[in-house]
């Protein structure tokens, strides 16, 4: 077998320079963002092209958690971000397990007709969404926006689970029965340690779905005690003028639970855990 060849030493300058470029074009506007949330007076705009200005301060953070309802949109995004994701990841993991090892009557419709569904944008979605949380009393509370963000998420998380069972080999579940194991014991202590980075991006994906959402949200929530993160920050925004300082502040501190999630779970973001499990 043909070794790989390595890069020689202007490939790798090339390619560090490449990724160093994109790294800098990704993190840019993140800060300019923070640079805004640390200026006085909500300046959108600076003639200066320095990141961290003259007369910088924490001032907008301060007034962000201590005048502003800031803490309790936060509190209500995480408890329905964690009901979704909670939610999402068994409802694919159980579902992706039974498109993947059983054969039943209209599995490949249902198949296609979940992955169907993902290829109409939110927006179609709305209204008959609306109408059905209002007849099951579910308008205007977290349990409508569980299930919105749900029926959301679970199209591509249920493929996603049932594509990675595919890749566990079949003859792990017949040892594992052959020693007495039951069909959940096998699931439970078995596929699903296996399943893990696919579990993990699962959660991931659940989790960001619900917390950054907010069209979704501003047609089901209308109570301001309920208004999640993207709802709240909204309210920064007028006809007449925009808090750019809260705004920024805002942002950047929503932005922080999802870098610290993902940071997290990356060592779980790692394929190939079934690799060797298996002679022959």
């Amino acid at each position: 077998m043909r070794k790989p060849r390595e890069l020689s030493l202007a490939g790798k300058i090339g390619a560090y320079c490449v990724l160093t470029l994109f790294t800098i074009f990704s993190i840019y506007p993140v800060l300019c963002v923070f640079s805004i949330s640390i200026r006085p007076g909500d300046r959108l705009l600076t003639k200066s092209l320095a990141l961290i200005p003259q007369d910088a301060t924490l001032q907008t953070y301060v007034r962000l958690f201590t005048q502003e309802p800031f803490l309790q949109w936060m509190a209500n995004s995480l408890i329905v971000s964690a009901m979704v994701t909670l939610v999402g990841v068994g409802l694919a993991a159980t579902t992706g397990y039974a498109f993947s090892r059983y054969k039943f009557r209209g599995r490949d419709t249902a198949m296609v007709g979940i992955i169907t569904t993902q290829m109409f944008p939110v927006t179609m979605l709305l209204l008959p969404l609306f109408i059905m949380l209002i007849k099951l009393h579910a308008y205007d509370n977290y349990i409508g926006l569980v299930i919105a963000y749900s029926a959301t998420a679970l199209p591509f998380t249920v493929w996603q689970m049932k594509g990675y069972y595919d890749t566990i080999p079949y003859s792990l579940e017949e040892a594992a029965s052959i020693d007495g194991c039951s069909q959940f014991g096998i699931f439970w202590r078995i596929i699903l340690p296996l399943a893990a980075p696919a579990l993990v991006i699962t959660a991931l994906f659940a989790f960001m779905t619900a917390w950054s959402e907010y069209l979704v949200a501003a047609v089901l929530i209308q109570d301001k005690n309920l208004f999640t993160l993207p709802l709240g920050l909204k309210t920064f925004q007028s006809s007449m003028e925009v808090s750019w300082g809260l705004y920024s502040a805002g942002a950047v501190i929503v932005s922080i639970p999802v870098v610290v999630l993902f940071l997290f779970l990356s060592r779980w973001l790692v394929s190939g855990l079934t690799l060797g499990s298996v002679k022959g």
